[in-house]
């Protein structure tokens, strides 16, 4: 008898009373002997039963740290100006630790989310984030440039494992029917840290020298590193019940006693292949998921190309200074939690596809993919007509809250985009889900890295309206394949026997 998983009071699997538990000579069925949660478990072992204050707070812990790994991303960005007066490098070349930190967070998914499949949870976050600590220390004392470049990349890197991992915590913890509520703050968390990261750093750097940039980091990383390690426990289900079973061997000296749900039984080299492999796969041979992943690459990629932008934009004409460039990406950050209240409209409108779904078809509260996309086709228009806005208002002759303004529609837009594309993929592709996030992240991450190489010089040399233009152009270039993945229905595009295979 295996327990209900999404039940506290589930109970594993005994021996009934005519076999002898206690050593290896019972000839109970094997199945008998596999482990599960009971009553016995609530608010201890099992992380469905844990108190709903200690529920949030571990929810509100790694949103935290992915809000804090996400800004040290963007803080580097407000570093520039007296770092290069003491390594005399060029501005691109600076630029290069932007991108080697987003590169490091598009590739350290692919081999931490795996390992927590083995090993669990809170082990990976342990690792990890102690890395991070230790990376940051050679930017805080380097004394070239290359340096800083170089444990940028590692920094990200260590520090990825947060956003790979964390959004398996938050399932661990809450059964479907409650995860709506937590898991948007923590998928709002990352989109904010990259909005905090110039704010903050622009008052440090302002009033001290660049290296406290570094020194602030690692006090934050610290203060984290404790509430990880003191509050955090391990939720990752297999692993719990893994060591439960082997308590179990030990306490019986029967070696019967199994997980109900056990780890995954190939090697770690396969498990981190098959997580390099999929989401390629994916992307090559699934127009669609290519298409998305596409998208929402171009999006984040302007929002790295802004911490260039906005700066040398408000400096020139405008007149600010360090904290103030900082306060100008208030309207991105405001754009995050405009966002997050519009989640309940989009809910309603979601029930209300599904129940003319159920008179159609007949099939009570079924659901399809793309009842997923109306925030997607919202952000589509707001996106572009956000980004024309901030360009066409950049002028000195016009008041700066007006291209702030624009920032905040287009932050929106954004949002409402990445909410609609990322839980799409996840019903498009129920069985792969995580591969298709990953397919995403690596994708975004990728042209978060490359755009802010070329940024600045393009606004340099179109000026400031028809560079934004540019993006914006592109932003429209896209606007319709939310509709009409939304229009065209998933029905067809399942019958594809390529889509069939995944």
């Amino acid at each position: 008898m295996v327990g209900n998983h999404d039940e506290c009071h589930a109970r594993h699997s005994r021996p009934n009373g005519l076999f002898d538990v206690n050593g290896p000579s019972g000839t109970a069925p094997v199945e008998d002997f596999q482990v599960d949660w009971e009553s016995s478990d609530a608010d201890t072992l099992n992380p469905r039963c844990f108190r709903k204050t200690t529920k949030w707070l571990i929810v509100l812990i790694v949103s935290h740290v992915s809000l804090c790994i996400t800004c040290s991303s963007s803080i580097y960005t407000t570093t520039y100006d007296k770092m290069e007066a003491d390594f005399h490098n060029s501005r691109i070349v600076s630029t290069l630790g932007l991108s080697s930190f987003v590169l490091g967070l598009a590739m350290g998914p692919m081999l931490l989310s795996p390992l927590s499949e083995f090993y669990g949870r809170k082990p990976i976050y342990v690792l990890s984030w102690s890395l991070h600590i230790v990376f940051i220390i050679p930017q805080a004392v380097a004394q070239h440039i290359s340096v800083v470049v170089l444990f940028r990349f590692f920094d990200g890197f260590s520090g990825s494992a947060f956003l790979a991992v964390s959004g398996g915590t938050v399932g661990d913890l809450f059964s479907h029917d409650e995860l709506q509520a937590p898991m948007a703050l923590f998928s709002m968390s990352p989109f904010i840290g990259p909005s905090l990261g110039p704010l903050l750093g622009g008052f440090i750097n302002y009033y001290t020298n660049w290296r406290w940039t570094y020194y602030v980091l690692i006090i934050w990383s610290l203060v984290v590193w404790l509430t990880i390690l003191l509050l955090v426990p391990e939720t990752h289900d297999p692993t719990l019940l893994e060591k439960k079973a082997a308590k179990l061997r030990k306490d019986t000296g029967d070696n019967r006693w199994a997980a109900r749900s056990a780890k995954p039984q190939t090697s770690i080299t396969t498990a981190v292949g098959r997580s390099l492999l999929r989401p390629f796969q994916l992307l090559l041979f699934e127009p669609m998921c290519l298409i998305l992943c596409i998208y929402s690459a171009i999006l984040l990629g302007i929002i790295y190309n802004f911490f260039g932008a906005i700066p040398l934009i408000f400096r020139t004409n405008h007149g600010f200074n360090l904290w103030q460039t900082g306060l100008a990406f208030m309207g991105i950050m405001a754009s995050s939690f405009l966002c997050a209240a519009t989640d309940p409209i989009w809910h309603r409108v979601r029930a209300a596809l599904i129940r003319r779904h159920t008179k159609g078809t007949g099939m009570e509260g079924s659901s399809e993919p793309e009842f997923r996309l109306p925030p997607a086709i919202l952000g589509s228009f707001l996106a572009p007509i956000g980004l024309f806005m901030f360009g066409w208002t950049t002028y000195s002759s016009m008041h700066w809250m007006v291209s702030i303004i624009g920032s905040a529609i287009f932050g929106t837009g954004n949002m409402l985009i990445f909410t609609g594309i990322f839980t799409f993929l996840v019903d498009a592709y129920p069985l792969y889900a995580a591969s298709a996030l990953a397919a995403n992240a690596l994708v975004r991450n990728l042209f978060a890295a490359a755009f802010p190489l070329f940024g600045n010089q393009m606004y340099e040399k179109l000026g400031y309206q028809w560079a934004s233009s540019v993006l914006a152009f592109l932003t429209v270039a896209m606007l319709p394949f939310p509709y009409l993945f939304f229009r065209y229905e998933m029905g067809q595009y399942k019958d594809d026997p390529r889509h069939a295979e995944f």
